[in-house]
């Protein structure tokens, strides 16, 4: 099977799991506004996701490919969350929401930048539900060689991110500073999330 549409679906997915307005991003922003500890933090949130995404596409995989029900599982709830999730993207894209980056805390040292990193990045149960169940499930469905593009493919979203983020923070401030920058953003969030999802139904429609 072609590798590289299956490279694009997921980063695609990655990318519209990743970028939104939360605790974690907030908090990489805020980092790389400052200048403090920016490639310890922005190397954790990698690392984090790089991992959860290959436990869960190796994991889940194993686990849906032996059981044609969970495979129909997956696709159908994988469908169901994401028109769920563009959804609420939409929702979001409706309201006047900043992600709000300046702050007045002192300065870290590393051993806290460390722990605060780890802290958003594993103690957030959302990371999981992303990582290791939707993508997961998603890289599942792929076969041979195709989960191993799927998720280097989210793994790539992650990665561009985080460094964008982190390393940009103080040329993409001003224009987040703006409500109507997170609205166009969200808009597009919830309309790669929808065509996925409907992407994903059709599929499960065809292979009956």
């Amino acid at each position: 099977m072609p590798m590289v549409p299956v490279y694009l679906k997921g980063l695609g997915l990655g990318a519209g799991l990743i970028i939104a307005i939360g605790a974690q991003n907030a908090h990489v922003l805020r980092m790389g506004l400052k200048r403090q500890h920016v490639a310890l933090t922005v190397g954790v949130c990698i690392l984090c996701d790089v991992v959860l995404i290959a436990a869960g596409v190796a994991g889940m995989g194993a686990v849906i490919g032996r059981n044609p029900a969970l495979l129909a599982l997956a696709r159908w709830g994988g469908a169901g969350f994401l028109a769920w999730y563009g959804v609420r993207a939409w929702r979001a894209a409706w309201r006047s929401g900043t992600l709000v980056a300046e702050g007045g805390a002192a300065a870290l040292d590393p051993r806290q930048a460390l722990t605060l990193a780890l802290g958003l990045s594993l103690l957030n149960p959302h990371v999981y539900l992303d990582t290791v169940v939707l993508l997961g499930s998603f890289g599942g469905q792929q076969a041979g060689l195709g989960r191993l593009w799927f998720a280097a493919g989210a793994m790539s979203a992650s990665v561009a991110w985080f460094l964008a983020l982190g390393f940009g923070a103080r040329v993409l401030s001003p224009l987040f500073s703006r409500p109507m920058a997170w609205r166009a953003l969200d808009g597009m969030i919830g309309a790669v999330m929808l065509t996925l999802a409907g992407t994903l139904a059709f599929a499960g429609q065809a292979a009956r």
